[in-house]
This record gives C-alpha cells, structure tokens and sequence, in this order.
C-alpha cells in the first residue's frame, strides 16, 4: 500500500487539454496518473489531477507542475489521498487498444492477446507507452501501414520508453534488425524486460543513449526506419541528426507533436531533406510519415 498526494487545479477547457497532454509524458517512477476531468457544462473550468506516490516526490513535480501551468500554477492545491496499491488498480481500467493490425494489452488481458499474432503485452508502470496515448497510437498505425508494402533492414527506436513502437516493428517485420533507445535508465530496463516478455529479445537490441552520436547508432547506421515519439521541441532540434542517420528513401516517423505546432516541425525535417508522405491527427496529436530524399 502506498501513501499518495493528489495536485489539482482548475483552468479552462483548452489550456487544460494541453497542460493535460504536456503532463501525459512526464515519466518519472513517482507519478502514478494525470487525469482530466471534464465539466459537464460547455466552457466551465475543468479539473488537472496529478497523483504522486512518494511524499518525497511532491515538491519536485509540483515544480514541473508550475513550469507547465504557468501563471495558474498559483492555484495549484496538494491534497492526501487515502493509502492504495495505485499501479494494481489503474492496471485494471486499462483495456486492449487496437491500432492497425496490433493490439497492445495488459497482462490481465493475456487471454485476449493470445488471438493476434501481432499482440503486445505492456504493462503500466514506471514508462511511457501503453498505446493508450494518442502519440502512440499515431505510430504504431504508421508502422502497420509501412509493414503492410515491405520490410525494413534496419530500425531504431529514440525515446523507446517501453519499447512498445520497437516490439511492433519487429513484430510485423521478421527480418529486421531494431536499435531502441531511452536517456532513462528506467525506462532501458522496463524495455529490455518488455522485450524479452514479448520473444524479440534475439531482434532487438536496448540501448541507454543520449543522442545519435552514440556507438550504438553509429554502428547500425544508416536507417531505412526511425521512429521517434517524444515531443515537439526536441524533435525539432534533432532533425540535421535524423537526416544525417536515415539513408536516402528511409523513412522517418515522428510523434509527439501537439497539431498545432505540427507545421513548424514539418518545416523543419524539409530543410534537413525529408518530403511528407502522411499525416495522421488524433484528437490533439500529429503523427507524421517522412520519407529522406
């Protein structure tokens, strides 16, 4: 059983959305959940809950919290939430998501997954990447669609939190060899463990990296496919090195990106070389195709 500590606020609907999003990819061992709740009357305020499991966590992710508010971070309240097993509950809401032809699953859904070849066992925890994101959703029907015309030789995952993006390319492509990748040492093990649970232990290869400049790129490179799902800013200071670690004709799948800042990661990746072949939009996420030229 563990103590929590619920941080709520109030802002309007629209901001809400995005401080919402904004929150959904902080991973960090002690965050349990980032809820939105919505008033049921059009334009009322609506309600942010971050719950944090470790007394000693609080004050480091309200901090993250009031980065992100802003302004409004003033109104932000830490309030006690009675004791339970947090990640046990929330596991148990959690139902299989379907994108493309794979279907992502909690081991509570085991029985279930076992009826598709291109089933994905993830559980959630301390990582980021159960398919319930929008983002990820974006990538993994990217990569069905990409599967469904051929093979890669040579893939990588940046930013792999669970590795779930990984898994499904090695999952839908037999013959190619996978790179993936996170700065989180966390998040390494959870991938490596998730890899192995799925049976790509022999095809994918987990890495701590910083950047692409690491050996284990500069090894494997060039790309014919990169994924990418983190967030817009980085991602747009990183386009000269997806350019320079995807062959010509590869293709680069990038997500993360909030629609409206959508075209001015595209303008980007086409200075570095890169041609849009498809964009997909799912609530408030772009998920973008990109082709090197």
């Amino acid at each position: 059983m563990t103590e929590a500590t619920a941080l709520r606020w109030r802002g309007a609907p629209a901001i809400a959305h995005d401080h919402h999003a904004i929150l959904c990819e902080i991973v960090d061992p002690a965050l349990a959940t980032v809820s939105l709740f919505l008033d049921r009357d059009d334009g009322a305020p609506s309600e942010i809950e971050v719950l944090v499991l470790v007394p000693e966590a609080v004050e480091g992710i309200a901090s993250i919290v009031r980065d992100v508010v802003g302004q409004g971070g003033e109104g932000i309240v830490a309030e006690p939430v009675a004791e339970a097993d947090w990640v046990a509950s929330s596991q148990r809401y959690l139902k299989p998501v379907i994108a493309g032809r794979f279907v992502v699953h909690g081991s509570h859904d085991r029985a279930r997954g076992r009826l598709s070849r291109n089933a994905i066992e993830i559980d959630a925890g301390q990582a980021f990447g159960t398919a319930h994101h929008e983002t990820t959703v974006g990538c993994l029907e990217a990569i069905d669609l990409l599967a469904r015309t051929g093979e890669a030789e040579r893939a990588a995952d940046v930013g792999a939190g669970t590795a779930v993006l990984a898994i499904a390319i090695a999952k839908s492509m037999p013959a190619t060899r996978v790179l993936a990748s996170d700065i989180d040492p966390i998040a390494v093990e959870v991938a490596r463990q998730n890899v192995r649970l799925n049976g790509c232990s022999g095809r994918i290869e987990v890495e701590a990296c910083t950047g692409l400049a690491h050996p284990a790129y500069r090894r494997m490179r060039p790309f014919d496919l990169m994924v990418a799902n983190i967030l817009a800013r980085p991602l747009m200071g990183m386009a000269g090195d997806f350019a320079g670690a995807t062959e010509a004709g590869g293709r680069l799948i990038l997500s993360g990106i909030l629609t409206r800042q959508a075209r001015s990661v595209l303008a980007r990746y086409r200075a570095a070389g890169f041609r849009l072949e498809r964009r997909r939009e799912i609530g408030q996420w772009t998920t973008l195709t990109l082709a090197r030229i």
